[in-house]
């Protein structure tokens, strides 16, 4: 099960899911979709939130790029070489070391499910740094609610109280 974490400075969650899990659902094409299409949202949903472009704008372009734009090969290997660079950036913006470019390019060719594995570890890597549990988060402004009504309530009282 993935562990969803809050992206600092949005609304959008990010998920830090199982590296070998990846790996094998990307077999299946569509579940590489998804995940193309989410990797891409979150990190540019971070670029936005950290005020650069850096991480990409458009998870859609990176979508189309590997659906369709695979029937002319440059779109799609552009985005995956375009992805790879957003991954190494944020990481680089977390202080995280970078994944290795030669091995996620020797996994891309000899056995694709690694790299897409690879390329998880790098985001896995970019949210355990960055983000902070949704659920405890969640948990937060729940339990802070009371408590803001119990010392607006403490202090209405004693704005009631008649001064000696």
């Amino acid at each position: 099960m993935a562990q969803e974490v809050a992206i600092p400075g949005t609304d959008s969650n990010a998920k830090i899911c199982s590296v070998v899990g990846v790996a094998a659902l990307s077999l299946i094409p569509f579940y590489t979709w998804i995940w193309w299409y989410r990797v891409n949202r979150e990190l540019a949903d971070y670029g936005r939130a950290r005020g650069t472009d850096e991480l990409g704008t458009s998870p859609g372009k990176s979508l189309l790029a590997i659906t369709l734009g695979s029937l002319i090969i440059v779109p799609a290997v552009m985005s995956f070489f375009s992805t790879h660079k957003r991954i190494t950036k944020a990481q680089a913006m977390t202080g995280q070391t970078p994944i290795n470019g030669w091995i996620s390019l020797v996994f891309y060719f000899v056995f694709s499910p690694a790299w897409i594995g690879y390329m998880q570890s790098g985001t896995n890597s970019v949210w355990e740094n960055t983000g902070s549990s949704a659920a405890p988060v969640a948990a937060a402004i729940t339990e802070a609610a009371p408590a803001a009504e119990v010392a607006e309530t403490a202090t209405e009282s004693a704005e009631d109280q008649p001064s000696a």
